[in-house]
């Protein structure tokens, strides 16, 4: 069974086995009690985006009265059109899903917060081959990104690849992709493509937790920084309700140890606020790169 297929099917079954577990939670919910819905684009496996969410879940639900349900979905299109559709009122988006989102909502969705990491990310050139060790070595290789909506994954790191004179439908023999960062770093170890690109963050963390063996994968290259990753509202939440999931993030301290769990299983130092016109370079980025009308 080829890499990709297995990606597919594992992904499929990881999904409804978690969904399932987030509408028998909806169902313990009270007709009256109030509902924040959450959901995030699925750069990681969605077991592991419901794990890293869990204790944040427990920490909004405290500081708004709400009840919290997070509902993972298949695709990063999905989070865009559950934004624009009202069916969530808070999601975890890439640079680019931001972009897209506020696209598709004709300019109303809103980013509150973003992980102070977030205002400076960057992304890493990955390979098992030791004669590459530039950006330029990749022509005529096979390559891998992460989802094709991905900031980190994909948008960017193929603007700085055209900026260094790539064109990767031109210049590598081979495209593919993975669907998340994870996966590309494993679809590289596997030989499945001869160099990828993730994000920094899921790097660090393959790294940290010795999922990856940094004596056959290293990186060769890192773009230069630019922002990324944020938590959006839909445009028409009620503003008391912003304002507190705004407040919640920002009272969040790595001096306290129930707090510092939180920040750590989002790979955040602390968040900081965002603003829309943060995401500008990253839109004319996707303009360039004909990926927006």
């Amino acid at each position: 069974m080829k890499f990709s297929t297995w990606r597919r099917l594992a992904l499929k079954g990881a999904l409804a086995c978690v969904a399932a577990a987030a509408v028998s939670a909806s169902c313990l919910v009270s007709a009256d009690e109030a509902v924040l819905r959450v959901s995030a684009i699925p750069d990681e496996a969605p077991t592991e985006l419901q794990r890293k969410f869990a204790p944040l879940g427990k920490y909004l639900a405290a500081q708004t009265g709400m009840k919290v349900v997070f509902t993972p979905v298949s695709d990063y299109a999905a989070v865009v059109e559950a934004l624009a559709t009202k069916k969530i009122d808070l999601a975890w988006l890439g640079g680019f899903t931001f972009v897209q989102a506020k696209v598709r909502t004709k300019g109303t969705a809103i980013p509150i917060v973003q992980r102070e990491e977030d205002a400076r990310f960057t992304s890493k050139f990955i390979t098992a081959d030791p004669g590459i060790k530039s950006l330029a070595d990749l022509k005529g290789k096979t390559f891998a990104f992460g989802a094709p909506s991905s900031t980190s994954g994909s948008l960017m790191p193929r603007f700085f690849l055209q900026q260094a004179g790539l064109d990767p439908e031109k210049d590598f023999k081979r495209i593919a992709y993975s669907g998340a960062h994870d996966a590309t770093a494993a679809f590289v170890a596997a030989g499945k493509a001869e160099a990828g690109v993730l994000n920094a963050s899921v790097w660090d963390k393959l790294v940290e937790t010795g999922k990856v063996d940094t004596d056959k994968l290293h990186v060769f290259a890192t773009t230069p920084p630019y922002f990324d990753y944020n938590w959006t509202v839909r445009g028409d939440l009620d503003p008391v309700l912003v304002r507190k999931l705004t407040d919640a993030f920002l009272k969040l301290d790595p001096a306290k140890p129930e707090d510092m769990e939180i920040l750590k299983l989002q790979r955040a130092g602390r968040f900081i606020p965002t603003r829309k016109e943060n995401y500008e370079g990253i839109e004319k980025a996707a303009r360039s790169a004909g990926l927006l009308k």
